[in-house]
């Protein structure tokens, strides 16, 4: 996959950032890994990073959760866990997470290509700008397409149930859903739901990455009456299945993404343009110096 319509850019070569969800606290198979403690200007990411290649692919790997599974949705440091990754070089970043299924037709094992969110949390930040600093990025589409496509063409070689589209319901957590809630949100037309791709896709964008994510189904949330209510234990015996297969897509992607000679012709890398509001004079210095991981490009 090879774009010629542009210029080679700042961010021209690709590096991987995964970001394993629960159940996946490690990415084996990495030649030279090396772990990395980064410091961030929004304090301290989830875990440890670590770097390696793959097929002569740089990789840098984060667990959400940290490793032992440490940290619940609401209290990750999404920002941190983004501004770590670019720190390292990241320039699209594929992320792994359980999800419920509020389909019939999605039952546990099946893997969704997500491209659309539903945003129901309300205790994150949700931004790297404030007052001060004030930016608006569009996520109208918040699933970069070209991650998209080569997910489902690696795929297409496995022996494994992958849907492509299809919508996620982010829920503050850390409890499951009532199940009033859930057939709500399956009346809204959602297909999964989970509890930490959201502000993590919209920070993403904010830091011009490309972000692709990968929702192993679990289990039917509590709308199906022919299955038991979701429990952590039933999660954790379904994801022991889905964590195997989940590396051997990734594996199967990265070189694919590693082909990547051009900026994002989706505009992923180049999100910012036009986005900030605040005048230049007008800017808090500080909060500048904050984001010059994330939006130097354009401050």
């Amino acid at each position: 996959m090879i774009d010629n319509e542009i210029p080679c850019g700042a961010k021209a070569t690709p590096v991987i950032g995964i970001i394993g969800g629960t159940g996946i606290y490690a990415l084996e198979g990495l030649q030279d890994t090396v772990w990395h403690d980064v410091d961030t200007p929004f304090g301290p990411p989830s875990d440890q990073l670590m770097s390696g290649t793959l097929n002569a692919v740089q990789i840098v790997f984060l667990p959400r959760h940290g490793r032992g599974h440490k940290i619940p949705p609401s209290e990750l440091n999404f920002r941190a866990n983004i501004d770590a990754m670019k720190q390292l070089g990241v320039t699209e970043i594929l992320s792994v997470s359980a999800v419920g299924s509020l389909r019939e037709d999605l039952s546990p094992g099946t893997f969704v290509i997500v491209d659309q969110f539903i945003d129901r949390t309300f205790a994150r930040i949700k931004s790297f700008f404030g007052t001060g600093l004030v930016a608006h990025v569009s996520i109208a589409d918040p699933v970069c397409p070209r991650l998209g496509d080569a997910l489902e063409n690696a795929a297409s070689g496995l022996d494994m149930e992958v849907i492509r589209g299809g919508t996620y319901l982010a829920m503050e957590g850390p409890q499951f859903s009532s199940r009033a809630e859930s057939e709500l949100y399956r009346n809204w037309g959602c297909d999964v739901i989970g509890m930490t791709n959201m502000p993590e896709a919209k920070l993403a964008r904010e830091a011009e990455l490309c972000y692709g994510p990968v929702a192993m189904v679990t289990d039917y949330d509590c709308w199906h009456q022919n299955h038991d209510n979701v429990t952590a234990d039933m999660i954790l015996k379904t994801l022991i299945g889905n964590a195997e297969k989940a590396k051997t897509l990734l594996s199967a992607v990265i070189p694919q993404l590693g082909e990547r000679t051009r900026n994002c012709l989706a505009g992923c890398h180049t999100a910012l343009d036009n986005a900030l509001v605040t005048a230049p004079e007008a800017r808090d210095p500080k909060l500048v110096s904050q984001l010059q991981t994330i939006a130097g490009r354009v401050l």
